[in-house]
């Protein structure tokens, strides 16, 4: 009996909330036509489908199932699917250089027939790179074989007695390897526009649903806080910052005023200077770090607060029931950093909306899950941000505007 991998999805999957929410979404069909497993498109319909040969996956034990269906995921996830491609366009090399990426997220859960960073052929390959790095690594390493074949050959010698039978395997026998899954049907929707972003927007809302159900459930199964961060920063729309900006700038009353010749003193004009007037805003960040705030959405938080820092310098304020006062800092402008968890608590905002008027910030921003009864009024324009589904079912009703970071 052919094994049927939409009875054993569910069971395989049980553990792995993210992959269990992106495989309903996705259509799961038996074919002999491919060697072992592939995911595509439908040229058809711009659905997401995978293939599987039903005889490859009945040798494999449930570990090994898991895996390949987890790899197959990861290639949509990471947009292979839907054309993410080097300059060089489709080749065995790019293949071969995204499953190096997506198998460091698989050590030890994939069969022995997959390329895996750190082992076998590719043993001197580092883990947790992208498919990027690891594509212009092999590529080098071509180019350089290539360049040393043509310099090999480049003399008229003797005819010798040598059979040229050369297992053609440089760079530690890396020569005859290949992807193990089916890449085929990658970009094939590429030529349609319209069924191109179709598809694309189609995975989008896919993985941010997947992401919002493991979020909700508190758990994201296998997937590291390094990949959280990466599918977050993959699925959240860019907020624009200069308007946040600028809507804090025109409702604060703080101006700096300096003199300037450039512009003409409206009372003794040629006598005295002009005044320049900027308007500055000073601005509060309070970040929800309660515990209810899953890693994936504190990843989310910080990334969208990287983009801020390309405009203005901002202070971040750490809070759960309290505020952390000793975790408090200023982000500089134009400065990089790492997100990080310091707190995991309940969820009050009293605690920063106190901060705020005690410190005397124009603007207050508070990234968020509203899971939290209503605060108390701000003397600031206050802001919340939070994800979609959370900015849809909000703890309490407010006229303060709610930005959702993933709309």
């Amino acid at each position: 009996m052919n094994f049927d991998l939409n009875k054993h999805t569910a069971r395989l999957l049980m553990d792995e909330p993210f992959f269990a929410a992106l495989s309903r979404r996705i259509d799961k069909r038996s074919s002999t036509a491919l060697p072992t497993a592939g995911v595509k498109v439908d040229k058809d319909t711009g659905h997401f489908v995978m293939l599987y040969n039903p005889e490859f996956f009945e040798t494999l034990t449930d570990k090994e199932k898991l895996g390949v269906l987890k790899h197959e995921f990861y290639h949509l996830v990471f947009e292979h699917v839907t054309g993410r491609l080097p300059e060089g366009g489709m080749s065995k090399l790019w293949n071969i250089a995204t499953d190096l990426a997506i198998n460091s997220h698989l050590i030890g859960e994939l069969p022995d027939m997959c390329c895996m960073p750190g082992q076998g052929p590719f043993a001197d390959l580092p883990l947790g790179k992208s498919a990027e790095w690891y594509y212009n690594t092999l590529k080098k390493e071509e180019n350089k074989e290539e360049q040393e074949s043509e310099e090999g050959d480049g003399g008229e010698g003797g005819e010798g007695d040598g059979d040229g039978s050369g297992d053609g395997q440089g760079n530690g026998g890396r020569g005859n390897m290949d992807s193990f899954d089916d890449h085929s049907g990658w970009g094939e929707g590429q030529s349609d526009n319209t069924l191109n972003e179709i598809a694309k927007e189609r995975l989008k809302n896919a993985v941010k649903n997947a992401a919002e159900e493991a979020s909700r459930a508190n758990s994201w199964g296998s997937v590291s806080r390094q990949t959280r961060q990466e599918i977050m920063e993959r699925i959240t729309p860019k907020v624009d910052w200069k308007k946040v900006l600028r809507y804090f700038v025109k409702t604060t009353q703080r101006a700096n005023r300096s003199s300037t010749v450039k512009r003409l003193n409206k009372r003794y004009r040629y006598i005295h200077p002009g005044k320049k007037v900027n308007r500055i805003a000073r601005i509060g960040i309070y970040i929800d770090q309660s515990g209810s705030v899953d890693d994936g959405m504190l990843a989310a938080f910080f990334t969208e607060l990287e983009k801020l820092a390309q405009l203005a310098e901002f202070t971040v304020v750490p809070f759960d029931t309290d505020v952390a006062e000793d975790k408090v800092f200023v982000w500089k402008k134009g400065e990089r950093r790492k997100w990080e968890r310091v707190m995991c608590g309940g969820t009050e905002f009293k605690p920063p909306t106190d901060h705020c008027n005690k410190n005397g910030y124009d603007g207050m921003i508070v990234l968020t899950d509203l899971m939290a009864p209503k605060p108390k009024n701000c003397n600031a324009q206050r802001m919340w941000m939070t994800t979609a589904y959370y900015a849809k079912r909000p703890y309490f009703q407010t006229n303060e505007r709610i930005i959702a970071i993933d709309d």
